[in-house]
């Protein structure tokens, strides 16, 4: 996303929390996080805060690595659901539209019946993280759509483009296009769209069950935690909880569209791992996790009975663990911590410099 030069300084006063190319800058300084559980390994990073539901700024926050940059796997899928809705309400997408499964864009895992609805792919996307049903919706809103989520935000360290297929097809070594240039990780804006799509191609050639296993060589004799940073969807805790938070407050949808954005967000896992939860202290959660080899992340959206505004983003990667599904109990045991913080004012332990914005 780069603006005019005319545009750039009207940018500046209008947001101070962007440059002057319109990239939101660096998470602003807030309370150190409470420290990780003791199990949780590799690298990890967490945003905590609480919004202003009206300026969508952070009025409390706390962190742990908020601009270090974190493969997002499923947890990106929310960003899918937001595009497709915007299509929606475009007119550019039908809600009484039924899809079927192909060889084409069958991916990893489970997959929906033939048939099924846009409402239904949707809940199978978030609710079972369905990486087909993500697909199939991901190409019907068009790669560009989903990028652009975080384009219009200026989140410029966040990639969203790649279908989940085209992800692992690049991983195991399959994608010609991945394979062929040099220009992949750092393209943007056209040349991006122009590399995505030809990554996408490529996926599209082979069978989902050829994948797996190619997929499965690759961890099994060459797995390189580096690569991943060029395979995957990407983004920072602190964008990501930009995201999120104008997702839910601020998503420029219809009303029907908003209740269905809700209502579907509200099946992701996240409500009943929140200490909050069992204290009677939630009116709404909406979220989304995902899991992959050595990485694992999960993000929300809370709204609590007494009027306040919270996300939460947390990433791991390098995990000791590469199954990383058990994490998900310490990962919320973080994030609980956290929680407390931003809603008691303490952590127990030492004061927390609170961000107070204008």
């Amino acid at each position: 996303m780069i603006l005019r030069r005319e545009d750039q300084s009207a940018l500046v006063q209008v947001d101070p929390l962007r440059d002057a190319a319109g990239c939101l800058r660096t998470a602003p300084r807030v309370g150190l996080a409470p420290p990780p559980p003791h199990h949780l390994s590799g690298q990890l990073g967490l945003w905590v805060a609480q919004v202003d539901p009206v300026t969508l700024r952070p009025v409390r926050a706390v962190a742990s690595q908020p601009d270090r940059v974190f493969p997002l796997a499923s947890t990106y899928k929310q960003a899918v659901l937001w595009a497709l809705l915007r299509e929606l309400d475009a007119g550019r997408v039908r809600a009484n539209e039924r899809f079927e499964v192909t060889r084409q864009n069958q991916s990893l895992g489970s997959y929906p019946f033939d048939g099924s609805s846009l409402r239904t792919l949707s809940e199978r996307m978030i609710r079972n993280s369905d990486n087909t049903a993500t697909d199939i919706l991901h190409r019907r809103a068009g790669l560009d759509a989903v990028q652009d989520v975080a384009d219009r935000l200026g989140l410029c360290r966040t990639r969203l483009i790649l279908p989940t297929k085209a992800w692992w097809v690049a991983q195991s070594g399959l994608s010609a296009t991945f394979n062929g240039t040099a220009r992949w990780n750092d393209a943007r804006g056209e040349e991006q769209r122009r590399l995505a799509a030809l990554i996408d191609h490529d996926a599209q050639q082979y069978r989902a069950d050829y994948v797996q296993r190619k997929l499965d060589g690759y961890f099994d004799t060459r797995a390189d935690d580096s690569l991943d940073f060029q395979v995957y969807n990407l983004s920072t805790p602190y964008e990501f909880g930009t995201l999120v938070a104008q997702e839910f407050l601020r998503p420029d949808l219809s009303e029907a569209s908003r209740r269905w954005h809700r209502d579907v967000m509200a099946t992701g896992f996240g409500k009943s791992a929140l200490t909050i939860t069992h204290q009677n202290r939630v009116a709404y959660v909406g979220a989304k996790g995902g899991n992959g080899w050595q990485l694992l992340t999960y993000s929300g959206y809370v709204e609590t009975t007494d009027g306040r505004h919270l996300v939460y983003v947390f990433m791991q990667h390098g995990a000791d663990q590469p199954y990383t599904m058990p994490n998900t109990r310490r990962a919320f045991a973080w994030i609980n911590a956290a929680l407390k913080v931003i809603l008691d004012g303490s952590d127990g332990s030492s004061a927390v410099q609170w961000l107070t914005l204008p």
